[in-house]
């Protein structure tokens, strides 16, 4: 750099000290650009191929494009001359506000991790009949998944009728914390256990109508030969 100042016309070392930042931080923006045009081209090409819905793949992009802004932004500030110190105190602050935020949203964070592991690990698919247990003998929610967003799993209940449909809304987290039963095609109608007669009451004689048997009519009597 002494080299370059020496060899250069006096009226522009003047102005050195603005140009070489002014161009460094030119350059972190260009690089920001770019990075980010390719971490958005790698996502929507790791989506087409593993068949995210878009529901994840645009908050994925708002994240990519936040953390590379943040990014250059730091890099800026420092070449404009504002000290790494203070820069260190502002992240650390960002920080500890940003961990007390995740504890507190906690739930629905995770709901959004589990949706990320839905997509990616795929246990079941929109179409498939599932049914979520709370243990492996006593029966769960079941139905047709019908929608997979970022916070719920949606089934189609089963046991509704096509003049009361109704709709299981299943947080994604209790997915991962209970047993998953996939069934591979339809399963059986829902059959409402038999409910047992009180101690002491008899049950009801069939009627006299249903106990009677039809009985075939009687044959004729065979007629004799005419003389």
């Amino acid at each position: 750099m002494q080299v370059l100042k020496t060899r250069l016309p006096d009226w522009i070392q003047d102005w050195l000290e603005v140009i070489i930042p002014g161009v460094q931080i030119l350059l972190i923006l260009l690089v920001a650009w770019l990075l980010q045009r390719m971490l958005r081209r790698i996502v929507r090409r790791a989506s087409t191929h593993y068949q995210v819905p878009d529901e994840l793949v645009v908050p994925m992009n708002g994240l990519i494009r936040w953390v590379v802004v943040a990014s250059a932004a730091l890099l800026v500030l420092e070449r404009m001359g504002v000290s790494a110190t203070v820069l260190w105190t502002a992240f650390t602050g960002f920080a500890t506000v940003g961990a007390v935020a995740f504890f507190a949203a906690w739930s629905v964070l995770s709901n959004l991790f589990c949706a990320l592991l839905i997509f990616t690990v795929r246990p079941f698919r929109i179409g498939d009949y599932i049914e979520v247990l709370d243990t492996a003998e006593k029966p769960g929610a079941k139905g047709r998944v019908v929608d997979i967003n970022l916070l719920y799993t949606t089934l189609e209940d089963h046991g509704a009728t096509a003049e009361h449909v109704a709709w299981l809304q299943i947080p994604n987290a209790l997915v991962f914390q209970r047993v998953v039963r996939r069934f591979q095609g339809v399963p059986g109608p829902v059959v409402p256990p038999a409910v047992p007669a009180p101690a002491g009451v008899a049950t009801a004689a069939p009627s006299a109508e249903a106990s009677v048997a039809i009985s075939p009519p009687p044959a004729s009597p065979p007629t004799a030969p005419a003389p």
